[in-house]
């Protein structure tokens, strides 16, 4: 059996109009994104499987909803303990099992279990300052290693950071135990109160980070082109062998804090974030290029976002043609970019309207790797596979999304229900407050109104009827695949469940 090396690269918060093979009129050039389309496929209708970072990573690493995980909304800290339940499947430990060398390599933000202390840390910060401003993760035991942590999810090697890079500790972690133990604290300490307002301290909020621990070794602007150099030269390493390796590597970015290395600062007309979204672009174009310069040719490389784009700009649509933003239920929350090269299998420069999810990775590899799932594993995963060979077919019977606040949508066909009357997400300065009489629900042709402007609820009952059905069994069943019913992760029923019936 043919075994090619993977690398699944993972933007954060990067929006679908910032590409300009999706998007013709993106004010961002993304030449080495568009070089990877014309080497591959590019899908127009791919969907995290949540409009925010943690549970969108854990449905792309079990090939399970987020919302059967505990985590019903919002996502965790960098301290926070792990999400992933104890000896689930994981894309890691699927090619763990096929023989891989397997790596993570970025921005883990699945949660970790950290010895903590009795007393905190003040890190010669007065106990009076550290009362007023209450930094985060000064009771964590920086000299123990950490349980639960990638290394036990299929990874061989780690090298990453707790959460995003507005997330204390800021620290790095070397597989189970971190690389330097912190010795100051730094940050703003107004962050979270003004990062709704778009500044802090009249300074954009996108180049600054709250108040946390942080190692003598980290430097926020460092952390995403320090990253890539790690990539680079793990691939260096693996290309010495001829036994395959996946390779994971979430970036950071542009994920706020946005700070461009001083070699692209300023070299879009976006300010910092477009910037970023040019720095992410280098990076790619220069894996593609390690890749060639190794002989790698038998390597597939996958390339997307774990949600829509979070930033607004006058001339740019970061969500394209979508409404809404990151966290949304709309279309902008959670429609992704989803780029594949595989050489031999995916014909180059093909394009796929078919709706895909990112949980369906673990369901493509498996079928990739000829290691079928059990009835516990990737319980909503579907293969790619087909589309990946060119065959013009839907895949999935029907798809789920999940805003950032918990509420539902589910898609089939051309129809997208909306189990909230508003966008079931952070709510966004200057938005327009919600008719009195707005329906509870939202009902959209996806075929005619992909923009998402006029609910019909009201005309299509018997839509709205059936799809809700559909999307009580996805829940209650525990799957959304053929085979035996399974149990979520927690309580039978939590409050976003607002149209099934509390047992």
């Amino acid at each position: 059996m043919n075994k090619p090396n993977v690398i699944l690269i993972l933007a954060d918060d990067m929006g679908i109009g910032d590409l300009t093979c999706y998007n013709p009129v993106s004010k961002l050039e993304t030449t080495n994104l568009g070089r990877l389309a014309a080497q591959g496929l590019r899908c127009n209708d791919a969907h995290a499987s949540s409009a925010l970072c943690t549970p969108s990573r854990y449905g792309l690493l079990t090939g399970r909803y987020n919302w059967r995980s505990s985590l019903k909304k919002i996502v965790i800290h960098g301290h926070g303990g792990h999400l992933i339940e104890d000896g689930r499947l994981t894309l890691g430990s699927l090619f763990k099992k096929a023989g891989y060398r397997t790596a993570v390599i970025g921005k883990w933000h699945l949660g970790m279990d950290w010895e903590t202390i009795s007393e905190p840390e003040t890190f010669g910060q007065g106990p009076d300052v550290l009362e007023s401003v209450k930094p985060e993760g000064l009771l964590l035991d920086h000299d123990k290693p950490v349980r639960n942590g990638p290394n036990d999810f299929g990874f061989d090697y780690c090298y990453v950071t707790p959460g995003s890079l507005d997330m204390p500790p800021y620290v790095f972690l070397e597989n189970d135990r971190i690389t330097e133990r912190p010795n100051a604290i730094t940050g703003t300490a107004d962050f979270w109160p003004t990062k709704l307002s778009g500044t802090t301290k009249g300074i954009p909020y996108m180049s600054h980070w709250p108040l946390g621990p942080a190692a003598p070794c980290y430097d926020h602007q460092d952390v995403v082109p320090d990253s890539a150099e790690r990539v680079l030269k793990l691939i260096d390493d693996y290309a010495e062998s001829d036994d395959p390796f996946f390779l994971y590597y979430p970036l950071h970015a542009p994920h706020v804090p946005c700070l461009p290395t001083p070699e692209f600062e300023g070299k879009s007309s976006l300010g910092p974030y477009g910037d970023m979204v040019l720095m992410i672009d280098n990076i790619v174009g220069r894996i593609i290029d390690k890749l060639d310069e190794k002989g790698l040719e038998d390597t597939i490389i996958i390339f997307s976002s774990d949600n829509g784009g979070e930033q607004e700009f006058p001339d740019h649509l970061t969500s394209y043609i979508y409404r809404g933003f990151k966290s949304d239920i709309w279309e902008g929350g959670h429609r992704v970019p989803f780029i594949v090269r595989y050489p031999g299998v995916v014909a180059p420069g093909s394009v796929s309207d078919r709706v895909v999810s990112l949980t369906d990775m673990l369901a493509t590899f498996s079928d990739m790797l000829g290691l079928p799932l059990s009835d516990n594993e990737g319980e909503d995963s579907i293969s790619n596979l087909p589309i990946w060979r060119g065959e013009d077919r839907p895949v999935r019977e029907a798809t789920v999304y999940h805003s950032g606040m918990g509420m539902f949508a589910i898609r089939q066909g051309k129809w997208k229900l909306e189990m909230c009357p508003d966008n079931g997400g952070f709510t966004r300065p200057g938005a327009e407050p919600l008719p009195s009489d707005a329906p509870g629900i939202q009902l959209y042709d996806m075929e005619n109104d992909v923009g998402e402007t006029t609910n019909l609820c009201d005309k299509f009952p018997d839509v709205v009827s059936e799809l809700t059905t559909k999307l009580t069994g996805y829940v209650l069943n525990g799957r959304s695949t053929p085979g035996l019913p399974q149990s979520n992760t927690g309580p039978a029923w939590w409050p976003e469940l607002n149209w099934i019936t509390e047992p």
